[in-house]
């Protein structure tokens, strides 16, 4: 393995809004690090502490006391806001002063201030998304077999072990974010369901299969799904049913957030199938650089996948103002025949749609009419607010 004993900070792509902003996403993708890099001279409410947490939740109105004291147009980041959400009128009165002041509000989700009626500031505050590290911004760093692995989670670089790191990650995650939320009331039972949501990972998704190994009732598989979509851990996708030609599914596919948060997830079984678990994780990989991507990006543009009552599909269909791809993953070093037909067929039904398959390999090859690319090339070259591929 080749991973840096140490990593200087690395230029994010988010492109940060002129306005006040709530800044979302999972732990360890590196908001208050990015935050505090891009604002060293902003007045910092950091709600990790202790002593802040205590101070604020027992007299809110400090927090005015502070930011009267700042100059017109100053930066205020607070960092994991949902911890003190009494917070929150103060900042929407602070606003409404018209100083100029910018907030940054951290956090990793915003599912505990909607559960508490909490106002999100009327709308005068954008929500945006913090994501894993993208290729494009890792560069050189960026390694394709360490990624399946370990996944592109800012807090696994430069650790020497970063297998234990991403499973106390998960433990932690699990203890602060869920358990003592006081999101669900069996923890174990819920720990259970990750890892067999790991086992369905980049599949159909079956809520009855789920709740049957689960022991638990297929409304709670269902709650359990919602909770892992606030806290913006896992994702399901729907059918493309876009002028359908064809009879298509009507279930969506899930997947964990990082494919090294995947891998930590899964249980390790006597018979498992290596290159099958790695064909799901790059599978991951490549879904996680689309969802970062999408999200980044100033147009709109959604993911699908394609799959028809005859058992056709392809992995990822992509959709939107930059453009139109259909998206085949292949854990292959070569490319058959075999490995493009479904794209073919996508094709036959949507000739507009620019047709990839990603691979191994490295070289890239025309089979079939289907453009096959070097998934570690292609992954290099994801920049929001630019076209996925140009042929």
């Amino acid at each position: 393995m080749t991973e840096p004993a140490m990593i200087k900070y690395i230029k994010r792509v988010f492109k940060e809004p002129n306005s006040s902003y709530f800044l979302f996403g999972p732990r360890g993708t590196g908001k208050s690090t990015m935050t505090v890099e891009r604002h060293p001279d902003a007045l910092l409410v950091d709600l990790r502490l202790a002593d802040s947490r205590y101070r604020f939740s027992a007299n809110p109105d400090e927090l005015k006391d502070l930011v009267m004291a700042q100059p017109n147009n100053a930066t205020i980041i607070i960092d994991e806001i949902q911890k003190v959400p009494d917070l929150l009128p103060i900042v929407h009165l602070l606003i409404e002063k018209k100083k100029g002041w910018k907030f940054i509000l951290t956090g990793s989700s915003a599912r505990k201030l909607k559960r508490q009626g909490v106002d999100l500031l009327g709308g005068r505050a954008l929500k945006k998304t913090l994501y894993p590290f993208i290729a494009f911004e890792l560069k050189k760093l960026f390694s394709l077999s360490e990624a399946l692995l370990y996944g592109l989670l800012p807090l696994r670089f430069g650790q020497k072990n970063p297998a234990e790191t991403l499973a106390a990650y998960i433990s932690l995650y699990l203890e602060e974010e869920v358990k003592t939320e006081g999101l669900i009331r069996n923890y174990a039972l819920f720990a259970r369901f990750l890892q067999t949501m790991s086992l369905s990972q980049g599949s159909i998704l079956n809520t009855t299969n789920v709740a049957r190994e689960c022991f638990v009732k297929r409304t709670t598989v269902n709650d359990w799904i919602s909770i892992l979509e606030d806290l913006l851990i896992g994702y399901k996708i729907e059918v493309f049913e876009n002028r359908a030609k064809r009879s298509v599914s009507s279930h969506p596919k899930f997947y964990f957030f990082d494919a090294g948060v995947y891998h930590a997830l899964r249980p390790k079984l006597v018979k498992d199938d290596h290159l099958s678990i790695e064909g799901i994780a790059l599978e991951t990989l490549v879904m996680q650089h689309l969802v970062a991507w999408k999200d980044y990006s100033s147009t709109k543009n959604d993911i699908f996948f394609w799959r028809t009552k005859a058992n056709l599909e392809v992995d990822f269909i992509v959709f939107g103002e930059l453009g139109f791809w259909a998206i085949e993953v292949k854990n292959n070093s070569k490319v058959h025949t075999g490995d493009v037909k479904n794209l073919v067929e996508f094709k036959k039904d949507y000739p507009e749609a620019t047709s990839i398959l990603l691979y191994r390999g490295k070289e890239k090859i025309m089979k079939n009419g289907i453009l096959c690319l070097p998934c570690e090339d292609f992954l290099l070259t994801v920049e929001p607010n630019n076209p996925l591929y140009k042929i």
